[in-house]
Parts: structure tokens; sequence; C-alpha cells
């Protein structure tokens, strides 16, 4: 029996995978495809999954295999001047296509000694009181404490589960492919400008290996939502749409995608637990969906390798739900907000002439990218000062920086007086003696997610939160025997 089996090699599943691993967690992923796909979905990262990836130590792979650009245009494509002083340490977009952020997820999960089996297709599944009994296509069997479905908006893993995925139906779709194309690269450039004057979904860009990616509005909602478009309807689209198919030619694939919003009404059902597009999906606007499930990963990876590891309080993994949940209802309130916002219709036209004008307002346009950044993230721990529930951005110490501190995935105590301890969690807990001329609290607890639990200085309120977020102290602890 494994600790943890992960149904779905994605980002979001690999990702997990790894921040369980770095928990000393013995963990299995099952991908359904036998390779990695070549297929250009995201197109990049947003700050939050920027500092994530900084969180860990693996932020210098990312910046030397992508490019940085402002955020500037990223809502509705509406395109305002990048916001002042955002909260981050990383003010942009990193620019790196899925295929390579994949590679780098997985090297660095190879790294950390992530099993990730190919060709292994999840099609039942059985949970008791002891753990989940996992039936793959080939008709073996799999038996692991946990199991989570990172296997996509189709989950084989929520399905099986039962849980309802209710939402609204696509209403658009939009055609997307990659291929070649003959036009010369000055008249493409100027017929996509002019084109994306008024048509945010249409789009045309090179992808290397003499290959372009060109998205373009579909005609109607295809019935049949797994089946591919005929490269002629595609064309045909790319003529009606700017007057010209631009030589397009040789096909490498085609896809669609619709604007359908579908949530999960639960994240967890016993030992089973979904996570990514698993989860939640939407439309592809303002480049949030990667991201999405990375932070989810993110969020839910040490909570599970505490209650796998005996010291998760009572109910810390329910908390991954609860702090999750909203987060992606949020993010299909956005997105479906932005869709209609590129529509040519003049209702959606007015609206989006009036939110112009209203993005000129500062407090407007931050509060729009840092919804898309995902900086602005507060969850709720109660009362207490404005820290509490965010995630605290990488700060300058006298000794280096904050997020150089985090690689382990443990949870930290910066301590500017040096007068606390974590005495009885220094097993999950690091403690960090050190000042920062950009925290105007004296001490703040992080959780290995990088969210504030406790800020302050009263030493005598800091064991309750030390206990309500890592346990009880060491010594005092009972194994649950999960």
């Amino acid at each position: 029996m494994v600790d943890v089996i992960v149904a779905g090699g994605g980002p979001t599943g690999v990702m997990l995978a790894s921040e369980l691993r770095l928990q000393g967690v013995d963990v299995l992923v099952l991908e359904r495809e036998p390779r990695p796909s070549p297929v250009v979905r995201a197109l990049g990262i947003h700050a939050r999954t920027i500092e994530v990836m900084d969180q860990r130590g693996l932020l210098d792979r990312f910046l030397e295999a992508g490019k940085k650009y402002p955020l500037n245009g990223f809502f509705a494509g509406i395109s305002k001047p990048q916001p002042a002083h955002l909260d981050t340490s990383h003010p942009y977009v990193l620019s790196i296509l899925q295929p390579v952020t994949e590679r780098l997820l997985n090297e660095h999960a190879d790294e950390l000694g992530v099993e990730i089996r190919r060709g292994c297709e999840v099609t039942g599944l059985v949970q008791d009181d002891d753990g989940v009994t996992v039936d793959l296509a080939d008709g073996t069997q799999l038996r692991s404490r946990y199991l989570v479905g990172c296997d996509g908006g189709r989950s084989t893993v929520r399905k099986l589960l039962g849980v309802g995925f209710p939402g609204e139906p696509t209403r658009v779709d939009t055609l997307l492919g990659e291929m070649e194309l003959t036009e010369d690269p000055e008249t493409l450039t100027a017929v996509m400008t002019e084109i994306r004057k008024t048509q945010k979904r249409f789009g045309v860009g090179p992808i290397g290996d003499g290959l372009y990616r060109l998205v373009v509005p579909a005609d109607s909602v295809a019935e049949d939502r797994s089946a591919p478009p005929d490269f002629e309807e595609f064309k045909r689209q790319l003529r009606t749409t700017a007057g010209t198919d631009f030589g397009v030619h040789s096909p490498r694939w085609l896809s669609r995608f619709g604007d359908a919003t579908r949530q999960a009404e639960r994240y967890r059902v016993g030992r089973v637990l979904l996570a990514g597009d698993a989860a939640h999906i939407h439309p592809p606007m303002g480049g949030q969906g990667l991201n999405l499930g990375l932070q989810d990963a993110f969020n839910l990876g040490w909570k599970l390798a505490a209650e796998v590891d005996g010291w998760a309080p009572a109910d810390l993994l329910d908390s991954y739900e609860a702090e999750r949940h909203p987060v992606a209802t949020q993010v299909l309130v956005n997105t479906r907000a932005q869709m209609h916002l590129t529509s040519l219709d003049a209702g959606p036209q007015a609206v989006r002439q009036l939110l112009t004008k209203l993005m000129d307002f500062e407090d407007v346009n931050r509060y729009l990218t840092e919804q898309l950044i995902a900086v602005g993230i507060r969850y709720d721990f109660g009362d207490g000062p404005d820290l509490l529930g965010r995630r605290l951005r990488d700060v300058a110490l006298k000794d280096g920086r904050l997020y150089d501190r985090m690689h382990d995935g443990r949870g930290l105590l910066l301590d500017q007086a040096g007068r606390l301890s974590v005495a009885g969690w220094a097993d999950r807990v690091d403690h960090v003696v050190d000042v920062s001329e950009e925290l105007d609290v004296p001490a703040v607890l992080l959780r290995p997610d990088g969210h504030v639990v406790w800020a302050g200085e009263d030493g005598a309120q800091l064991p309750a939160a030390l206990r309500k977020w890592f346990g009880e102290e060491k010594g005092d602890r009972v194994s649950t025997g999960v």
C-alpha cells in the first residue's frame, strides 16, 4: 500500500506529488497518456504561481526558460497600464509554454523521487476506513491510504465518487490549433493587430519549430464536446474572422474549448479528494486555469502530508476545500464576466466601454489585476491583523530573503526580536530570527504555503496558533494510525 495515489500526471498532479514527496510521503502518480503532451494550452504563469516556484527554489529554472512581460491587458483584453505597488515581489507575467512548464515540474518531481506511471488509466475505486482500492484499465488493482483526482475536467475520479459538477453549459465555442502557415510575418502581425481591436477571442503566435498557435471563434457550439474541429472548418473560420486563412497547413493538433463554468460540489469524500480541473472548469480568459490548479496543489500538499504523517489537527484536511472552493468560485465569476465582455453584441460592448473607463481608477485596475494573479486572496482565519490569512510576499531579510528559507516546505516563524520559541514543534516549524525593514509586525507564523496564521509579539498566544495549524507538541501526539 502506498500513502497517496494521484490520478493524473498533468501540472496539478505532478505539483501535488512533489509537495507530498517533499514531506516524505510515499506517492504514486498514474497518468493515462503514454507520454507528455506537446500541446500548448497555457501560455504563462502569474505572480502567485511565480511565488510558489520561488518558495520551493524552482524559480531560476522557470525564469531561464521564460520571458517576463508587464501585467497589462489581461482582464478581458482591456489595455491599461500595470497597476503600481502590487503586493508581490514578482509584478509580471512569465511567458512560458505549458509543455516547458510540465517538463520543469516533472524534472523537479523526478529529483524528489516521485514515481510516475504512464499508460495507466483509473477505471474504478472503492474506499473503506483504511484506504482506497483503485482499479486500472489493465485489470490490476492498487491500494493507497488516500487518492487525489487531478484527472481533468472530465475527471473519472469525480464521476466514480458521484460528486456533482453543476454550473453553466458552453454557449460559445472557440477553435484552437497548432499548425504551419505561409503568410509573411509582417502581414500576419498587421492583420492580427487590426482584428484584435474588436475580436479578443482571436490570436496567432509562434510557438517554435515553425509552428503557430491559432485561436479563432467557432461558428456554433459543437454537440460532441470531445470531437476536434475539422481542418476545413478551422480555415473557414479564419477567413470569416480575419479575411484570410494565412496559408495554414500541416496541422499538428486541433481542438475546441467552450465557456462552460462548472465546479465540484465537494472537494473531498472520505479518503478521496479532487484538485485542478477535476474540481473546476472555466473559460481560459486571463490565463488562470493552470495557475489555479497549481495553487490547489500547493494548498493541499502539506495538509495531506500532515494527515499521512499523523500530526494534522482534526480539521486541517477539510480546510483545503474550505479555502480553495471559494477561490475557484471567484475565478468562475471573473472568467464568465470576461467572456461576456468579449461579445460583440451591443449590450456587452456598452458594459465594456464603462468598465474601460472605470479601470482608469488605480484601485479598480489593481483589484481586477490582483484577482487574475491571485495575490489578493485572504483565507478566513477569523479576526486579526490585516496580514492574517494572506500569503506573505517575499521580503528582504538582513541575512538573505524570506522565500529562500521556505524551500523545504515547512512552517516558519519569522521572529524579528528573537524572543519567541517553537520548541515542541521544531520538527515541523523553522524558527528564523532575522529582521526585515519591509515587515511592520514583530513576528509572523507562516504555513508551508506561505499564508500568515499568526502575527504579533505576544508569546503566550503563539502556542495556540501552532497547535491549530501544526498539531500537538512533539511528545504529546497520539498516532492516528491512518
